[in-house]
């Protein structure tokens, strides 16, 4: 067990032990666990977070993207433009309707897609642009409607962002235990505009169906569950504490000199700091440096998806997206969370002085 973990979800949660066993007991007592009445109030509380008119929870984020590609019809000989820097879910989630990942670049100072990139990557089979709002930090979703195609946002690490499910036709989100927003457990979230995109989705994810008995569609089994809903009222009452102190801890990196000795992300106001992700050409000598001080680090997207066997059949090239697998070699990220304490923070920045140090020498 390192002595600082990459990120401590059971330091938020374990206040709230007590308000979760009793959530959980009367869901217990109550003995209805698909579709309850805690999804319901769930959809209807996360609509009203987002701003949004309509959610529907879905077993996880990658059904999200499935769904919402399946209800808008996307399928074999379409193409859908995303990112190659992000997780698999998001190319996978193309892959799985049939449809063509086209990779774009990535805005090196955001790690997100480059509108201008993606402009020049517009086919007639191009159905919808898919950004990923990586890190927990928007992507330039003016930019990207601009070029007049439907946006899907991939928004699994950037629940509680205000900048976020403004542009798309649909926003997905992940609630995977180290999330912003988390489950204790997979859970999933469509945001949703047109109510006969969220209609579909709706019966897509219970086998095509409106009620057991007619089904309209091929669909999936892909179902928010009464427990995971129940937790996740509780933690959405919390989210905007959380937030604040994520972004809090990200300042005060930057006020202990992190930067000085790494690149480190740039801040703006719709950045809920999924992770702190920082960049260094004497990465692995840093990340190894950490580790033997018991402090965790993680990387990110290497290789980045062009390059993944999976997605060979793409004949995408090595040095085909070279900022993208510029960003791959250079990218980890440092310890934080909601809570995240100053001393901690210290003996992450100190530790990476020192590395750095020995690096250089």
């Amino acid at each position: 067990m390192p002595k600082i973990p990459l990120v401590d979800v059971r330091a938020q949660y374990a206040p709230l032990i007590p308000e979760l066993q009793q959530a959980f007991a009367d869901v217990l007592d109550q003995g209805q666990f698909v579709f309850g009445p805690n999804v319901a109030a769930f959809e209807l509380e996360a609509a009203a977070y987002l701003g949004v008119p309509e959610t529907i929870g879905v077993g996880n984020g990658t059904d999200a993207l499935v769904l919402v590609m399946d209800a808008m019809g996307i399928g074999p000989g379409d193409e859908v433009i995303c990112p190659a820097f992000t997780f698999f879910a998001t190319a996978e989630a193309i892959a799985r309707r049939g449809a063509t990942p086209v990779f774009a670049e990535i805005d090196p100072s955001t790690c997100n897609l480059d509108p201008e990139d993606v402009a020049g990557r517009i086919t007639s089979r191009t159905r919808a642009i898919m950004p990923v709002h990586l890190f927990g930090r928007p992507a330039r979703l003016d930019d990207l409607a601009a070029l007049g195609l439907p946006l899907i946002e991939d928004a699994a690490q950037a629940f509680g962002s205000a900048d976020i499910a403004g542009h798309g036709v649909a926003s997905t989100f992940s609630f995977y235990p180290t999330k912003n927003l988390f489950a204790l457990g997979d859970g999933g979230l469509v945001g949703v505009r047109d109510p006969e995109l969220a209609e579909r989705i709706r019966m897509l994810r219970f086998h095509g169906s409106k009620a057991k008995k007619m089904f309209e569609y091929v669909g999936y089994n892909s179902r928010l569950d009464e427990i995971q809903a129940a937790a996740l009222r509780i933690f959405l009452r919390h989210l905007d504490e959380w937030t604040r102190l994520r972004r809090e801890a990200a300042a005060r990196y930057r006020e202990l000199g992190l930067g000085d000795l790494v690149e480190v992300p740039d801040d703006e106001p719709g950045h809920v700091y999924h992770l702190f992700v920082c960049r260094s050409p004497q990465r692995d000598a840093i990340c190894s440096a950490l580790a033997e001080r018991g402090i965790s680090t993680a990387t990110y997207y290497e290789p980045p998806l062009h390059l993944q066997p999976a997605l060979a059949y793409l004949d995408y090239g090595l040095d085909s997206l070279p900022v993208t697998e510029q960003l791959a070699r250079d990218n980890f990220s440092v310890p934080i969370w909601a809570g995240i304490d100053a001393d901690t923070q210290e003996q992450v920045v100190d530790a990476v002085r020192e590395a750095m140090t020995v690096s250089v020498s």
